[in-house]
């Protein structure tokens, strides 16, 4: 479990904890960014910031859920083919004539529903979280192709206020939801006894349960949450896209929701995370994917580039945990 740290000093100058854990990922957002606008006119303008906040949106959303779920020592690899899922639940509900508001609820909860289903095999039948949770993702990229049965599906003008939308004429709706999940789920990390009982859990299982934690109970509802927050990112997915298609979401959203976590500097053994770390995470991976697209790199960098963050960042939290 997380304690608080006190301030460290640096030659007679005080520095913030906070700053000192994630200033390596503050310092490649800005040497990105940096370079980005001196080559690109474009980086820094208001449509481009728009697009890159509601591409990040999505992840930001499933990243959140998962961030919690590893500091209790869990993973989930389904949470890409969850949105998956639900966009194509989403969409078809809405062509076959569902109200936009009941298409939502049914496709939250069968992502909520996914994710106890998780949760379950996780922790009643104690299979590996990485084994049971990559089969469930296999089962439901397949079922999301069944669903919109390889085809794209419009739903013309059906949740554009979601997906297009602005609050105060500035901001994304999208973006909007992003922030008030991440905001959630951070009160909950920093606030609550659920929280403590999640960071408990990560650091010692066998402790807390022994403490009297609810283990069982805890991971069931952080899987189910995670689902219930993967089914409104494939909400949000449609909305923003207008249709549901095959290959949205998927692995490719997978890996990079935990990539985000990984980079922000959650412990994949459990016992530690913060979401701040998360959102840093998000944005950089964000930049990076504009960067090359304005600087017009093939985009088949994009993958490679995404391993490679991923692979820097696994490192580099493995000797942060053995160096404390």
């Amino acid at each position: 479990m997380t304690t608080a740290v006190e301030p460290r000093r640096r030659l007679g100058v005080t520095v913030h904890p906070g700053l000192v854990r994630h200033g390596g990922v503050l310092a490649v957002l800005l040497i990105i960014g940096t370079f980005t606008a001196l080559r690109s006119d474009v980086f820094l303008t208001g449509p481009n910031l728009l697009n890159v906040s509601r591409q990040i949106a999505v992840v930001a959303v499933l990243a959140a859920g998962l961030t919690l779920l590893m500091t209790a020592g869990g993973i989930d690899f389904s949470l890409g083919a969850i949105a998956a899922v639900t966009h194509g639940v989403t969409a078809q509900l809405i062509t076959a004539g569902a109200a936009d508001w009941l298409a939502v609820t049914l496709a939250v909860g069968l992502g909520a529903l996914i994710g106890l289903v998780n949760g379950t095999v996780v922790t009643l039948f104690r299979v590996t979280p990485f084994v049971a949770t990559l089969a469930s993702s296999t089962i439901l990229s397949g079922a999301a192709l069944l669903i919109i049965e390889g085809q794209s599906i419009s739903i013309g003008e059906h949740l554009a206020g979601l997906g297009f939308g602005e609050v105060f004429g500035v901001i994304p709706a999208l973006v909007v939801i992003a922030v008030v999940v991440c905001l959630a789920i951070g009160c909950v990390m920093r606030w609550t006894a659920f929280g403590r009982n999640a960071f408990a859990i990560g650091g010692n299982e066998r402790a807390a349960r022994l403490s009297g934690i609810p283990v069982v109970r805890t991971k069931l509802l952080l899987y189910t949450l995670g689902g219930l927050l993967a089914g409104l990112g494939g909400v949000m997915l449609v909305a923003r896209l207008g249709a549901a298609s095959p290959g949205t979401g998927g692995l490719h959203l997978e890996l990079t929701v935990v990539a985000a976590v990984v980079i922000g500097g959650t412990a994949l053994h459990g016992g530690s995370g913060t979401l701040v770390g998360t959102i840093l995470g998000v944005l950089l991976l964000g930049v990076v994917a504009n960067s090359l697209n304005l600087l017009q790199i093939n985009p088949y960098y994009q993958d490679i580039a995404l391993g490679a963050v991923l692979m820097v960042a696994a490192v580099a939290n493995h000797l942060r945990s053995r160096r404390h």
